[in-house]
């Protein structure tokens, strides 16, 4: 059963606000659309948490641009092509990877600290890449510097309002129109928010699988307010998992990034024997897909519940000065990551697919527009290459942000959006929302990870249809509800898009189809 609104409103008696332009999400997407729309509009920035809470702020990886002496925008493309397993749309990739060195630029002239060497930027080469143009920033903290600049860059424009710890409900549709959104307060008090032009930049669901590199906050919740309100998906089979996640009871599922196998490190299993030539000729830096399945492999080849990633035969001292966040968190646990084998093992990661839009960012939905991780321009294809989703989140956040400026016209009249919503009375026992999450998770782990086949993905399905029956109509208070009906939508879309492309590429691998089947599926899938 579809449900419209995951809330009861009544329009006529919650406070409204109103803006030129409404941005739902504060990383790298949105707060690059912020900046660009501020140029000639008011802009209400509404996130969940804080300006610190988003996947950007957790990106050790780097940020790719092809800005060294030698590289080129064309090697780039290729790189990015390839890794896209063909269905990443070449003028897509082009636009993205020309504007995207130039948004860099920008970067560094509003005071990114990039790692630089003798004065001038440090690249490094990350799998995938044919050459070094990864640009790093405090080693393995390029997301947080990156959000740093962006963030002071916010605070410095008067006509932007940031709204912190605001649960966005649902878009707000009013003749085939996106009019604003109704959000939650943190105490739970519902407001609407009217707005000529709405920007989704909410990120990714990493948190729909057990293992995950991404904050709590990633539950898909901009994909499933966007599928509400009737706005196409598409490519929702793609969900990249990073091979290398420290793996230690009690400890996050902190990522360990693609920069420290680009240095030299290489992967172990149980019995200290390197394995990963025995998969591909590129080893370590084999594409991160290849990289994921191979562990997966290995893990149950040797009966083991993770691989281990070696450093011990690089320099102690570079490698400590380097990767500073990985050495202190290795620390805190013990291990020396200049001496020690570091547990690892895959760990879900990035939303290649997402909402469906046009190279200007816009949806299927007039009035809505995304960018970053959420949306789905086709740059990726089939599989992300690392480093490229810093890029595309500025690149789309912008693209997003002017489209938005050149249609802009007056907020729509409060009394055209005194829509009024309600649901069946919960009568029903209480939910456990923790206890469902967390078995969501594990279902998502085991039937929809790294390695799918048909069968696994029908009991998936089967399982998520039954739960959604009993907590899709159910009226919740609170985030956790909230965010749980949002995962169990997700999951379910993503679950079906798995189950029907009969084929394995890029991130989506089927053990019963391990081919790819260019006749049949060299194409996207739209939900």
């Amino acid at each position: 059963m579809s449900h419209r609104y995951i809330a009861n409103f009544d329009g006529r008696r919650i406070p409204w606000r109103s803006t030129d332009v409404l941005i739902i999400g504060g990383g790298v997407a949105g707060l690059r659309a912020a900046v660009e729309a501020a140029r000639k509009a008011s802009v209400l920035l509404v996130m969940k948490r804080t300006l610190h809470d988003s996947n950007t702020q957790w990106a050790q990886g780097g940020v790719a641009a092809a800005l060294d002496r030698g590289d080129t925008i064309s090697s780039h493309v290729r790189d990015t092509l390839e890794a896209g397993k063909g269905i990443a749309n070449p003028k897509v990739v082009r636009t993205v990877i020309r504007e995207g060195a130039i948004r860099v630029k920008e970067l560094i002239a509003w005071g990114t600290q990039f790692d630089r060497s003798s004065g001038e930027i440090r690249f490094a080469r990350e799998g995938g890449h044919s050459r070094a143009r990864i640009l790093h920033a405090g080693g393995d903290a390029t997301g947080a510097e990156i959000a740093r600049a962006l963030i002071e860059k916010v605070k410095s424009l008067p006509n932007i309002e940031v709204l912190e710890n605001t649960f966005v409900l649902d878009l707000l549709v009013k003749s085939g129109r996106c009019c604003g959104a109704l959000a939650a307060g943190p105490d739970g008090a519902k407001q609407g928010i009217a707005a000529s032009a709405t920007i989704l930049a909410t990120g990714g669901c990493g948190q729909l699988f057990r293992e995950t590199t991404n904050p709590d906050v990633a539950t898909g919740d901009g994909l499933a307010i966007a599928h509400r309100a009737g706005a196409l998906l598409e490519d929702m089979e793609f969900v990249q998992f990073h091979p290398t996640a420290l793996y230690i009871a009690g400890a996050a599922r902190a990522l360990i990034s693609e920069a420290v196998r680009g240095e030299g490190a290489v992967l172990r299993d149980r019995l200290k024997r390197r394995f990963m030539p025995d998969y591909h000729p590129d080893a370590e830096l084999a594409p991160r897909d290849t990289v994921s399945r191979s562990i997966v492999r290995q893990m149950r080849a040797t009966n083991d519940t993770q691989v281990y990633l070696d450093l011990s035969h690089l320099p102690s001292t570079k490698i400590r000065a380097r990767f500073p966040g990985l050495s202190a968190l290795c620390r805190s646990f013990g291990l020396d990551i200049a001496k020690d084998a570091i547990p690892v093992r895959p760990a879900a990661h990035y939303m290649v697919g997402g909402v469906k839009t046009d190279l200007l960012g816009r949806t299927s939905l007039p009035g809505l527009w995304a960018a970053g991780e959420c949306g789905c321009e086709e740059f990726h294809g089939a599989n992300r290459l690392g480093s490229n989703s810093l890029l595309e989140g500025l690149v789309t956040g912008v693209r997003a942000a002017n489209d938005a400026l050149r249609q802009l016209g007056k907020p729509p009249v409060l009394s055209a959006l005194l829509c009024h919503s309600q649901s069946a009375p919960d009568s029903q026992p209480p939910v456990d929302t923790v206890d469902l999450r967390s078995s969501l998770k594990a279902l998502m782990w085991r039937e929809v990870g790294v390695e799918r086949d048909g069968d696994g993905l029908k009991r998936a399905i089967q399982t998520i249809d039954f739960w959604k029956r009993y907590v899709l109509p159910r009226e919740f208070n609170s985030v956790p509800g909230w965010e749980l009906q949002n995962m169990l939508t997700v999951s379910g879309i993503i679950a079906r898009c798995a189950l029907s492309r009969e084929e394995s590429r890029g991130t989506h691998y089927r053990t019963d189809f391990p081919e790819t089947d260019d006749a049949h599926w060299k194409r996207h899938q739209v939900v």
